[in-house]
C-alpha cells in the first residue's frame, strides 16, 4: 500500500501538517461508515504520520485495525493519542 500513488499523496499532505491539523483530520472521520480504497489509503497514511512522529496510536490502532469510534486528543507529556469518550 505504501507505494501506491494515492497513499503517497496523502502521506505528503499529512507530513506538512501540524499535530492539531492531523487531529482535525482524524476526528472528521469519527463515526464515518463509508469505505473505499481511497479511504484506506487516507487512513493508513494518517496513522503512519502520527507514528512517524513517534506518537503512540494504541488508543485507536492495534497494528491492523484503525478505530474511528471516538474522537481523539493529543497528550503532549505522554506523546500519545487519547480517545475521548
Amino acid at each position: 500500500m505504501k507505494q501506491d500513488i494515492y497513499y503517497i499523496r496523502y502521506a505528503l499532505r499529512f507530513a506538512g501538517m501540524q499535530i492539531p491539523e492531523l487531529l482535525t483530520v482524524f476526528n472528521a472521520q469519527v463515526q464515518s461508515r463509508g469505505w473505499s480504497s481511497m479511504r484506506a489509503y487516507h487512513d493508513q497514511a494518517l496513522i503512519d504520520e502520527f507514528q512517524h512522529r513517534g506518537i503512540d496510536t494504541t488508543a485507536v490502532y492495534d497494528g491492523s485495525i484503525i478505530s474511528f469510534a471516538h474522537p481523539v486528543r493529543y497528550e503532549l507529556p505522554d506523546n500519545k493519542l487519547i480517545a475521548i469518550w
